[in-house]
């Protein structure tokens, strides 16, 4: 059977159709934007999935990734404030968030964000001394952050992340640091060992001040004791003095005898008692020195009465003659 025209243009114009399906359909993985571009105009953006364009009119323009990504800075000598040349190095965290501005806003995107990362390391850092630069890492990265984020913002892009790595001065300068550092140690070692010392003078001179009043105060107290106890002994030597007065008054011979006999046993005892004293010879009437003896017992009787029945009496008095001597 003869093939008619008929019989081949329909595989022509279904091959066509199948052709043109399989150029309109369009698969986005996950992670990307495609841009859709008609005769070389941008009209719309392609988001993951099964998408159609027209066959023949649209074309995929730019293939954008909108994960978030890594960019390594790579190391550059920067100089600081204070002249001080160090190599540092980087690196760059990133997400579009646009997909038309990152790809019809800039062209390259990735080497335009290094190198604006680069300029503004050396910006940033260039401003600040080398001590700065080495103890406020945190405060570079916050800087360094908001800078090339505003800076990348009309391109669609969001700067995630902008982290110094290494901060490598000079070995020369490394060294003179390290002699700064123990010249700093030891200054801090000294002032502490000066603050200490004076701290235990300030202590030693506070317990001596304090044993010194405690000291004050107990040799204050021991003579207000003996002032106290000569008062005392004084007011008895008045009460004594005081009876026997009133005893002389009334006439009283024994009380006289009792006045005397207590001094004259006062004075044997300090007498027999020096030290520088060994033998002593001294004429002694001791029939008057025992009649003074029976005055004070006689007065003793009168002050506090007489014995009970029983008690034990007055010493008796065993005067003898005086006697006379002989020339």
């Amino acid at each position: 059977m003869p093939f008619t025209g008929f019989d081949i243009i329909i595989p022509v114009l279904i091959v066509l159709v199948l052709l043109l399906l399989f150029t309109g359909i369009k698969t986005i993985p996950q992670g990307y934007n495609y841009t859709v571009e008609r005769f070389g105009r941008y009209t719309r953006t392609l988001a993951p999935g099964l998408n159609l364009i027209v066959p023949f009119v649209d074309r995929i323009g730019a293939k954008m990734n909108m994960m978030e990504q890594v960019l390594d800075v790579p190391t550059q000598d920067v100089i600081t404030r204070d002249n001080a040349s160090v190599a540092v190095d980087g690196v760059a965290f990133y997400q579009v968030l646009n997909a038309p501005q990152a790809a019809y806003q800039v062209s390259g995107l990735q080497n335009a964000i290094l190198n604006l990362t680069m300029t503004n390391i050396r910006t940033v850092m260039g401003s600040m001394d080398l001590d700065e630069l080495l103890s406020n890492r945190d405060a570079i990265n916050e800087r360094l952050l908001r800078v090339v984020d505003e800076a990348a913002h009309p391109w669609g892009i969001k700067i995630t992340r902008v982290e110094i790595k290494d901060i490598n001065p000079p070995a020369n300068l490394v060294e003179s640091m390290a002699r700064q550092m123990m010249a700093e140690r030891e200054k801090r070692a000294q002032v502490l060992e000066a603050e200490g010392k004076k701290q235990a003078q300030i202590l030693e001179a506070e317990g001596k001040k304090q044993a010194q009043v405690l000291e004050a105060e107990g040799r204050r107290e021991a003579a207000f004791r003996d002032a106290e106890a000569r008062e005392r002994a004084a007011e008895a030597e008045a009460r004594a003095t005081q009876v026997v007065s009133e005893a002389i008054t009334k006439g009283d011979v024994q009380a006289i005898n009792y006045f005397v006999a207590q001094k004259y046993t006062e004075a044997l005892t300090r007498i027999g008692s020096a030290t520088n004293n060994k033998v002593v010879l001294m004429p002694l009437e001791a029939s008057s020195l025992i009649g003074s003896l029976g005055g004070i017992g006689a007065i003793a009787k009168e002050v506090f009465g007489e014995a009970p029945d029983g008690a034990a009496g007055t010493p008796r008095s065993t005067s003898r003659p005086p006697r006379t001597g002989q020339s």
